[in-house]
């Protein structure tokens, strides 16, 4: 795994640390631990304590955006992607509290990942909440709460690590981007085919069936009528 540069936050209003997280609202910064003084323990005796998701930046444990839908979204996608995985032996799929430490006092939490074999020690599924690693393809479903500025710094994070690729989706558009870099990518909307590319070689997704989930209902009841 590549080094990741990362240290506690230097800002020195509220203003300059929000600007560094990404433009993050105020809401999803946590104090306790002040604000470039936490670790990765924090991560999780804040999950173990009160059941929430924040990732470690900078010091700082950052709640992540999250929404029904989207979470909803993302379910969809790793079942999907987990059975080609699993049918092929490739490797792991992880969901929306899979922890992977990227760099030393750096701690993100895809929406979905697959790690190949290669990449997991032992070529064993890890012990530790936390794996020190870099998933092969990195899946986030953007939410309301997320900026474009977090969202690029997260790109740029995953990429310096050794991610390969990252799918970047939203719910809105109903369109998938798919970067290569950090800045280069190609968007694809609900008319259009996704492919695994080098990364998962054979793998194809109409991307009208993963975004049609979002229209589904039940039947209404008879007793109702």
């Amino acid at each position: 795994m590549t080094s990741v540069s990362t240290s506690a936050t230097t800002a020195a209003t509220l203003a300059d640390l929000l600007e560094q997280l990404g433009g993050v609202s105020p809401r999803r910064v946590q104090v306790r631990p002040f604000p470039g003084a936490s670790i990765e323990q924090d991560v999780l005796d804040m999950y173990a304590r009160e059941g929430r998701l924040c990732e470690l930046v900078d010091g700082v444990l950052v709640e992540k955006g999250m929404g029904f839908r989207e979470s909803f979204l993302a379910m969809a996608l790793s079942a999907i992607l987990w059975g080609f995985v699993k049918q092929h032996n490739l490797g792991l799929v992880t969901g929306a509290d899979g922890m992977v430490r990227l760099a030393s006092g750096l701690v993100r939490i895809p929406d979905v990942a697959f790690i190949s074999w290669d990449r997991l020690p032992g070529r064993r599924v890890p012990v530790e909440p936390i794996p020190g690693l870099a998933p092969n393809l990195v899946v986030e479903v953007l939410s309301e709460s997320n900026t474009a500025g977090e969202m690029a710094r997260k790109r740029r994070e995953y990429f310096t690590a050794g991610v390969q690729v990252v799918w970047l989706i939203d719910p809105d558009a109903r369109t998938l981007e798919v970067f290569v870099s950090a800045d280069q990518s190609v968007v694809l909307d609900e008319r259009q085919t996704l492919d695994g590319g080098s990364v998962l070689p054979g793998f194809t997704l109409h991307l009208h069936d993963l975004f049609a989930e979002l229209d589904r209902h039940g039947h209404a009841d008879a007793s109702d009528d």
